[in-house]
């Protein structure tokens, strides 16, 4: 059993059925909501800000029932002068709250350097909420700071051990493990904790001294330290941190992830200590530019500081797309609907989401093969995007994604791009036939289009309009694919859904896909492109606290000691409980809403259509 408490105007607890031992993570989740009076009979619609498909066509004047109210009512509790800012690896999107009206544009990414971008599309002293790539990025590319990994003595080979897993079994030469931090700068560390939580060997002053030494000469720019059961008892990680915190930024595991599960505490403790100086670096320079304060999106759907985004940046891998399914949502439940997908179609790739009611959440995901054991929603990504590139494999098969040509150079009919993208296809098939993108900030050239597709055409040996449907049906199959994973294969039938289409491209696909799947509701929002940065701006400010439990425990002692931290840290916010609970003898859990008087129905209910 697990008890998770997650300061973020929640709680979350997790229990086992019957067990013969009761292992628990508490969670406290306490939020300040950014919304003002936007719940309950005070909530505006903005109908007037959707486009409804409803298959098989729309009825005359739109779906029945519907307030038209402007988009802008959502917004209207906001402070003045807020911007959502949603960095992609196409577009750059920005939408503006001015206390008044609500207005969205868009500005070519530029990886190399995105805090530029933002920059130039900021107007004067406005508060700025930004969903970041930065730190996603830089796992992808392996760009992240040089990390020195401090372990208990005898488990400096954690990471590399793991849990044996192998995600192809009968792949005969499975390529090696990739590593965040390489062997030599695994240091190991006497000290020692029991499970029960008891000190049985206190690192000497001497043997701190030896490790800032060590850390020092193998020149680390950040260190992990993660100490085994130091979730239970962290008196021995404070010290290490205490003597490391002068050379380096230092990153201890009950910090980062305060759970049971070593290999998790540990991967996690260590991609953030990757990640955190890049993060920093990052964040600081462009607040200091900004002139203003800088909120960041996390993972969970919630925004934080500069500061606790540089301290903790593995809440942040999935920033931008949290923004869309917080934006999704809200832009469903303002026109009537609760149990949503979420499809996010941008320039590079897709992101999938599901939401019942609410968001669904996980508390442990893989990110580019790495275990991250912290609360996130549940978001599924493909490489299939506005700039997937299109071209024949060596069994003379199309072939789309997950290459992209991203902002730069972008596709052919950007007037820079010399490959066959999924917008060339739909250049070439008229369905983007304007003469200009981004409001008049792209101006496109179909003649380019034309000429790439019809280089591909004749490798397949087809006319090149069937090629550019080709093109299309090959990313629809792929990101149907992913709705599949987040949807039937969760135990949900996705026919009882509304698929919600934004991002750049969304709209151009929702409708096939919605048929292929047997939706029948399609919602497009009005600020479709740019409906992550809009889900950035109406986030609330959100922390999660959480603690391991060995043995029978009074829960409620554990929910309020975590609530309690909480609002000391968020006076006034809202708290949630919610529990990760599995049956005796089961290895992992489900997180649902934490009821004192029966924990067990909420997780009956889940565990049978999951």
């Amino acid at each position: 059993m697990s008890v998770r408490t997650i300061t973020r105007g929640r709680v979350w607890a997790c229990a086992s059925r019957r067990p013969a031992r009761i292992t628990a993570a508490s969670r406290v989740r306490a939020k300040w909501g950014f919304m003002g009076s936007f719940q309950g009979r005070r909530r505006r619609r903005f109908a007037q800000c959707q486009s409804y498909i409803r298959a098989p066509r729309i009825p005359p004047g739109g779906l029945p029932g519907r307030k038209d109210v402007s988009a802008a009512a959502i917004c209207a509790t906001l402070l003045p002068m807020r911007i959502g800012v949603d960095s992609g690896g196409t577009f750059t999107d920005f939408v503006v709250w001015d206390g008044k009206r609500l207005s969205s544009f868009k500005l070519r990414s530029k990886p190399s350097a995105p805090d530029e971008v933002i920059l130039a599309g900021l107007a004067p002293g406005a508060e700025l909420i930004h969903g970041s790539t930065v730190a996603t990025n830089a796992l992808l590319e392996r760009k992240g700071a040089r990390t020195a990994f401090i372990a208990t003595r005898g488990f400096g080979d954690l990471l590399e051990i793991g849990r044996q897993n192998r995600a192809r079994l009968y792949d005969l030469t499975p390529p090696p493990k990739r590593l965040l931090i390489p062997r030599e700068l695994c240091l190991e560390a006497a000290e020692r904790v029991h499970a029960g939580g008891v000190i049985a060997l206190r690192p000497s002053a001497r043997e701190l001294a030896r490790l800032r030494r060590a850390v020092l000469a193998a020149g680390a720019e950040s260190a992990a330290v993660c100490f085994l059961h130091a979730w239970s008892m962290p008196e021995n990680e404070l010290a290490a941190g205490a003597a490391l915190e002068a050379c380096c930024q230092v990153s201890l595991s009950h910090v980062v992830c305060p759970e049971f599960r070593e290999y998790e505490r540990a991967a996690t403790t260590a991609l953030n200590a990757y990640l955190s100086p890049v993060m920093r670096a990052y964040l600081e320079r462009l607040e200091r530019r900004a002139g203003r304060r800088v909120w960041v999106m996390q993972s969970n759907g919630g925004s934080i500081t500069v500061g606790e985004a540089s301290r903790l940046a593995v809440k942040t891998v999935l920033s931008g797309p949290a923004g869309g399914v917080r934006g999704a949502l809200e832009a469903a439940r303002a026109s009537g609907f609760e149990r949503i997908l979420g499809f996010d179609m941008g320039g590079t790739s897709t992101d999938v989401s599901l939401a019942d009611g609410r968001p669904a959440e996980t508390m442990e995901a893989m990110v580019d093969g790495l275990p991250v054991k912290t609360p996130m929603l549940e978001i599924h990504t493909v490489g299939a995007g506005g700039g997937s590139i299109a071209r024949v494999d060596s069994g003379g098969l199309l072939r789309v994604g997950p290459e992209s040509a991203g902002a730069d150079p972008g596709p052919a009919c950007y007037g820079t791009g010399a490959l066959p993208t999924v917008t060339d296809a739909h250049v070439v098939l008229g369905r983007i036939a304007g003469a200009q993108l981004a409001g008049g900030a792209l101006a496109l050239h179909p003649q380019r289009s034309r000429e790439v597709i019809s280089a591909l055409a004749r490798a397949l040996e087809m006319p090149a309009a069937q090629a550019a449907a080709g093109i299309l049906r090959v990313a629809n199959a792929t990101m149907s694919r992913a709705i599949r994973v987040v949807s039937t294969e969760r135990g949900h039938d996705p026919r009882n859904f509304t698929l919600v289409a934004f991002g750049g491209c969304g709209g151009l696909h929702a409708c096939e896909i919605a048929g292929e799947l047997g939706i029948r509701t399609v919602l497009v929002p009005r600020l479709a492109g740019a409906l992550s940065a809009l889900g950035m701006l109406l986030a609330d400010r959100i922390r999660d606290y959480s603690a391991s439990v060995l043995g029978r425990r009074d829960f409620e002692a554990v929910f309020t000691a975590l609530e309690r931290r909480a609002l000391e840290d968020m006076p006034g916010a809202k708290l949630e409980r919610s529990a990760d609970l599995r049956y005796r003898g089961q290895s992992y859990e489900l997180t649902v809403p934490w009821s004192p008087r029966d924990p067990g129905r909420p997780f009956h209910l889940l565990h049978g259509k999951t």
